[in-house]
Formats: structure tokens, C-alpha cells, sequence
């Protein structure tokens, strides 16, 4: 099994009303990863995903293309120390 990590990250583009949160939920409940999404006031998407490294990175891939109907441009990520989140939800 693989370390836990965290990934931070913010994706702009088209992003809202496009099922972007929606789908970030499914995938990461398929990767079984914690964390949570939400959308940024500008316009963008933030997320937190918490879980094994292979399916962290596996999110993270996801997020440059997200959801059938977005238009991903950029998507930063930081690294931080896990919390141990239990469960994954769309924050509003």
C-alpha cells in the first residue's frame, strides 16, 4: 500500500455549471479518496483530495480534464501534510 498524501488544488477554466463538482465527487469516491471540492468566487475550482499516492495522483490527472463539459485551462497543486479526512464532499 501506498503513503497518504494531500494534494491542494486549483483549476480554472470553464468549470462551474459544467457538473465539474459532481464528477471530482464520483471519481474520487472511485479512487476511494477523501476531501472535498467547492467552487472559488473568480470563477475556478478548488479541491483537496487526502488518500494513497497512486489514487491522489490518479485525482489529480483527472482534474485537467474534468468533467465532459468543462474547459480545464490551468490546474495548480501544493502538497501538504495529510489531516485524515473521512469522507469526500462538495463544500459550498
Amino acid at each position: 500500500m501506498s503513503e497518504t498524501v494531500r494534494a491542494h488544488v486549483f483549476i480554472s477554466g470553464r468549470v462551474q455549471r459544467v457538473f465539474y463538482r459532481a464528477g471530482t465527487r464520483e471519481a474520487a469516491r472511485r479512487q476511494d479518496v477523501d476531501g472535498w471540492v467547492k467552487n472559488r468566487p473568480e470563477g475556478g475550482i478548488e479541491a483537496v483530495f487526502e488518500g494513497p499516492s497512486d489514487a491522489v495522483d490518479a485525482m489529480v490527472e483527472w482534474c485537467h480534464t474534468g468533467s465532459d463539459r468543462a474547459a480545464v485551462e490551468d490546474v495548480s497543486v501544493s502538497w501538504e501534510e495529510p489531516v485524515g479526512l473521512e469522507s469526500f464532499e462538495i463544500r459550498r
